[in-house]
């Protein structure tokens, strides 16, 4: 599924985080021309094959990231932008990822996969799943598992022990995963009520309590959390950017006590004006707009799911189906 078009042409538009007046540009070879204050390196980067960025999503990082400079919130010669229309392709090889990695200073550009909120369905009241390829539904309701477009910094790290796994031969290893909180604005302001950020794409499932007293983890009776180290690079999360784990500790050192942008495309004013022009059949192209050409025609039409239209819904949900009583993890059976 390799796309070599996607739907484009010119037109200002703002974005919904109000950084700048950015200027979508038709042909992928006139971009450097239609922005001139981006340096020709990165203009070689933007287009729609595989690891290139589609211009509206770059334009608009970019201009979030010089505004948060000139505001002295960043010191951080790196910033970063992701793609949540294209699909999510853990193996680089249909669209070479969608989370791009950029330094300007040391003309640096990386394209690395990421995976998008997965969503919910619930049963009987509302579906706003989504598969694990593309991306349909979007939005900023608590609990609800989705993407939110738009403006963020990154924040601390934090680390939390998941538990432990067989790591080689018969020696147990623990597994500590680190996430990097984002904090938003306007749409994605409730980013910390809602924990989102990012982490790698990776778990200890399948969990028992094994005995390992000596542990500094084990709880009061001396047990730890055991299972099976899980990675899911290909998969979806609960709302979080999730990366490789070797991309994530990447990312991670890049932004210890080193705070940077991130903008994450599509806002909700781009899926309501995709999802007009799909309903009238109009082109997007001749609108203006831009959204992955692969993943459209999988997913048909966008939707924008906003917190005051969703919350009520997913809190009349858990109401009607209160969650059944907690088990104790059992015993690991190897004792």
């Amino acid at each position: 599924m390799r796309s070599t078009s996607s739907h484009w042409t010119i037109r200002k538009t703002i974005g919904l985080a109000g950084v700048a007046a950015l200027l979508f540009c038709g042909p992928q070879a006139s971009v450097a021309a239609q922005q001139p204050s981006v340096p020709a390196w990165l203009s070689a980067h933007v287009g729609f094959g595989p690891g290139q960025i589609a211009w509206p999503v770059l334009s608009r990082a970019r201009a979030l990231y010089m505004q948060r400079v000139s505001e002295g919130k960043v010191k951080n010669p790196c910033y970063f932008a992701m793609d949540a229309t294209k699909p999510n392709d853990p193996s680089g090889e249909k669209t070479g990822g969608r989370f791009y990695v950029i330094c300007e200073a040391s003309q640096s550009f990386r394209a690395i996969s990421a995976g998008h909120g997965s969503g919910r369905d619930l049963k009987g009241a509302a579906d706003f799943s989504n598969g694990r390829e593309c991306a349909r539904n979007f939005g900023n309701a608590m609990d609800s598992n989705l993407t939110t477009g738009g403006s963020y910094m990154t924040s601390e790290v934090k680390t939390t022990f998941k538990g432990y796994y067989r790591a080689s031969g018969m020696k147990d290893a623990a597994y500590v995963r680190s996430f990097l909180q984002f904090d938003g604005e306007g749409e994605t302001a409730n980013a910390r009520q809602r924990a989102i950020g990012g982490h790698a794409a990776a778990k200890v499932s399948g969990i028992c309590m094994m005995k390992n007293p000596q542990s500094p983890y084990a709880n009061h009776d001396g047990y730890v959390p055991f299972g099976t180290l899980v990675t899911y690079a290909g998969g979806r999360s609960d709302g979080c950017t999730s990366w490789t784990p070797a991309d994530a500790t990447q990312v991670m050192s890049m932004t210890k006590d080193n705070p940077t942008t991130l903008y994450i495309y599509p806002e909700s004013a781009d899926i309501a004006a995709v999802a007009k022009a799909v309903g009238t059949h109009a082109s997007l192209s001749q609108a203006g707009l831009y959204w992955n050409d692969d993943c459209l025609k999988e997913i048909s039409t966008p939707k924008f799911w906003p917190k005051t239209t969703l919350e009520p819904i997913i809190v009349k949900y858990k109401q009607d189906h209160p969650p059944p009583p907690s088990k104790p993890i059992p015993i690991c059976a190897t004792q």
